[in-house]
């Protein structure tokens, strides 16, 4: 579950964020799938965590 939240934030903020910088709609895209991937992994490695120590 903390790997979709995590996937999810990142997009979120990834839009965000290029929306901030004065970025168009395909640069908002770029940026959520960036941010979404890179949560992603984070979120899997923190889930793997869990598990393993948890």
């Amino acid at each position: 579950m903390i790997f979709y939240a995590a996937t999810f934030i990142g997009a979120v903020y990834g839009a965000f964020l290029a929306k901030r910088r004065g970025g168009k709609g395909l640069d908002m895209l770029q940026y959520a799938a960036g941010f979404g991937i890179l949560f992603a992994i984070i979120g899997l490695f923190i889930t793997l965590g869990i598990n393993r120590f948890g």
